[in-house]
């Protein structure tokens, strides 16, 4: 099956995002706010692959934005995380960006998607 680059793209963040927390748990002892991130991190790409066999037009589009506000929920975690000396700022710098990417290409996934269903 042909993967696109959405689909990889937030495979490889949640995969980031699982790693991340474990060396929460196991070097930080910290337990609460990576539980918060890991769910928010890896439903990114949960999300993705239902849009992907979403039903029609409009359900794709639902679970895009779903996606999209949980990468925004992540986006908020990982600077938590950073600002509270969990993370160091290279370490949340690299993870934040690959967050932002993600945004902006469901972001303008979701704009094509509105413009072709009201159309």
């Amino acid at each position: 099956m042909k993967q696109n680059v959405l689909q990889e793209k937030s495979y490889a963040f949640a995969l980031r995002i699982v790693k991340t927390c474990q060396f929460l748990c196991s070097e930080k002892k910290e337990y609460v706010l990576s539980k918060q991130l890991i769910r928010a991190g890896t439903s990114v790409g949960a999300n993705v692959e239902e849009a992907i066999g979403g039903q029609s037009d409009k359900d794709f589009l639902s679970k895009i934005s779903i996606s999209y506000k949980e990468a925004r929920e992540s986006h908020y975690w990982i600077r938590l995380l950073r600002d509270s000396n969990y993370l160091t700022k290279k370490q949340a710098e690299s993870l934040l960006k690959d967050n932002e990417e993600l945004l902006k290409i469901m972001g303008s996934i979701k704009k094509t998607m509105r413009m072709k269903i009201n159309n």
